[in-house]
């Protein structure tokens, strides 16, 4: 499997960011779900400490895709014989899943700063974790959530359409870098 992309397949570091961010995208949606609906404080504790640290590794992932394909590697060349208005929405979509990945990150990064709860989960810092509801970035990152699963969605069902429906090859070049 080469690690480089193709014409026809993506290559196994784009296949490996993308299904290692899949997953963690998944964790950290039902951690932060959890975590927000969680009752008792430990219980709510051990989730963000679950959900920090996927955040960060999922930030780290997204900038080192963003840098592979602009210094390293390119993406295959379009299969062709989709309508004008459904590459523009798969652009769309795909760029924006960027943004709010790295929105999401920031806006994160910046209730454990403002609010101290990074100190109090990761420096053994004393006190219970604050109320986020009281910092400015947990607007975003409430907004970002909803906005993650809303293009997830489109991003899943478009993969599946190509599958499913289409028949043609869009999934299996993300699957595998032997797939065409």
């Amino acid at each position: 499997m080469p690690s480089r992309s193709s014409t026809d397949a993506y290559g196994s570091v784009a296949i490996g960011i993308h299904w290692l961010t899949a997953v963690l995208i998944i964790g950290l949606l039902a951690s932060g779900v959890l975590a927000e609906g969680a009752a008792d404080p430990a219980t709510k504790a051990t989730l963000l400490r679950l959900h920090a640290p996927m955040g960060i590794s999922i930030l780290v992932l997204t900038l080192l895709r963003i840098v592979w394909w602009w210094r390293f590697d390119t993406k295959p060349l379009p299969l062709g014989g989709n309508p004008a208005w459904q590459d523009m929405l798969a652009k769309a979509v795909h760029v924006l899943l960027y943004i709010v990945m790295i929105g999401m990150a920031a806006s994160g990064i910046g209730m454990f700063v403002l609010s101290g709860a990074g100190d109090i989960l990761f420096g053994g810092a004393p006190g219970p974790l604050p109320d986020f509801d009281n910092f400015v970035p947990r607007v975003p990152h409430g907004i970002g959530a909803k906005l993650m699963l809303a293009l997830l969605a489109l991003h899943i069902g478009a993969a599946l359409f190509h599958h499913f429906v289409r028949r043609d090859a869009t999934l299996g070049r993300m699957w595998s870098a032997s797939s065409k």
